[in-house]
């Protein structure tokens, strides 16, 4: 596999949904230093996103365990990978080469400051419409806690699914998706929240999904968290993990 010199590839000038995130990020004490970050998704004990980060380690795992077992080199891009921990784990797969894009270049200089000696590893500052990426395929495209960002799913998706390979797929893992009739009472919660960290601007940015926008995909449910079996014997992860081919 061809391995890049790690770099940044800035596109475009920060946009107004970048300057809410990064905002938001810091009110909310999400934007963490090197040695946070560094050891990802592991986190000290008394830390305030705890029980998050152990619902985020647990889709990591189950999502590397998965890839590993396809045996065969893998070039991975995960779109919206702010501070690149996850891009970082993904690199750590055999034979993988992993670029993690992201519109939030504060945390993507973080990613490339800290995770520059992985030479299996380059950030991307832009969107899947990026110059950098028009010409590139890839074998994995995942999304994790990012499929919330893009108004319109069946849109991304179908553009992500133009970038694969042959036999590619597409991840998507810590998202939530809601029934039909959870939907308004999900936007109110969520416009509530916004208003009370006073970034009233950001619910324009954010959005819900259901399962039902999926319909004309070829996907798998690769963990129902509402399932009675996934319930009982399945891991606490109160989110559902997707694969579209």
């Amino acid at each position: 596999m061809v391995v890049e010199t790690d770099h940044i590839t800035r596109l475009h000038r920060s946009s107004e949904f970048e300057r809410l995130y990064v905002d938001l990020r810091r009110a909310e004490s999400r934007i963490y230093s090197d040695e946070e970050v560094i050891c990802l998704p592991d986190v000290v004990e008394d830390h305030l996103y705890r029980k998050e980060w152990e619902i985020r380690k647990d889709s990591c795992q189950r999502l590397v365990d998965f890839l590993k077992s396809k045996r065969r080199p893998l070039k991975i891009l995960e779109i919206g990978c702010g501070n690149g921990w996850l891009s970082h784990r993904l690199s750590q797969i055999a034979s993988s080469y992993v670029i993690g894009l992201d519109v939030n270049l504060l945390e993507l200089q973080q990613a490339e400051r800290i995770f520059k000696a992985s030479a299996n590893l380059a950030f991307v500052y832009g969107d899947i419409d990026s110059v950098s990426l028009e010409k590139q395929r890839f074998d994995v495209i995942v999304f994790a806690a990012a499929i919330q960002y893009f108004k319109v799913l069946p849109d991304i998706l179908r553009k992500t699914l133009e970038r694969l390979n042959e036999n590619g797929e597409i991840h998507v893992i810590d998202s939530q998706f809601y029934a039909k009739e959870e939907i308004n009472g999900a936007l109110n919660r969520s416009v509530e929240y916004f208003r009370k960290k006073g970034f009233e601007s950001m619910q324009q940015f954010y959005f819900h999904h259901t399962l039902e926008e999926l319909k004309d995909f070829r996907y798998t449910i690769m963990h129902n968290p509402n399932s009675l079996l996934g319930k009982v014997f399945g891991p606490k992860n109160p989110f559902y993990w997707i694969c579209i081919k």
